[in-house]
């Protein structure tokens, strides 16, 4: 079977945020099928969505080769997060992990469970910075535009004396 390339944002606003990151990526490696390629830094920002005063995130992206589908990579995804203790109640709550499917190859994927490339990644930092960290030069397949170029029309579109919210984390 052919491998695809596919690239994942992972969070987490809980506990030992880097921890619960790190068991995804490790987890994803030991699953059959799947190689990793990249893990990225990590950046800490405020959270996006949700009550105000959330704790903030630990984000980072993940690149890996996949046999599977994209519709079992994604059930395979969700059940990394119930391993890792995440439970599905309230939209926008605080969580443990937090996994998106960002690209899956160059496949536009519209499904009731699964929309990739996902519909709002070109407008977030918190999504693109850790990404273009790992693959600058991959293209989104319905913008027709590199990560990098994505990322660097977030930077443009910044206020330059606003202060930056996001910082990185080395690993």
């Amino acid at each position: 079977m052919r491998m695809v390339a596919a690239y994942l944002a992972v969070g987490s606003n809980l506990e030992d945020r880097a921890r619960f990151i790190y068991n995804a990526a490790a987890r994803l490696s030991q699953t059959k099928g799947v190689r990793l390629l990249k893990v990225s830094s990590l950046m800490e920002n405020p959270a996006v969505g949700g009550p105000p005063g959330g704790p903030a995130y630990l984000n980072g992206a993940i690149g890996i080769e996949t046999e599977l589908g994209s519709h079992a990579r994604l059930h395979e995804l969700l059940d990394i997060e119930r391993e890792l203790g995440r439970t599905r109640r309230v939209k926008w709550e605080r969580r443990c992990i937090d996994r998106h499917l960002l690209l899956f190859g160059d496949q536009i994927i519209s499904s009731q469970e699964l929309i990739s490339p996902h519909p709002l990644m070109h407008e977030r930092r918190f999504v693109l910075q850790p990404l273009d960290g790992i693959a600058p030069e991959v293209v989104h397949p319905v913008l027709q535009m590199s990560i990098r170029g994505l990322m660097e029309n977030i930077v443009r579109a910044e206020p330059m004396n606003q202060a930056d919210p996001f910082r990185t984390i080395n690993k």
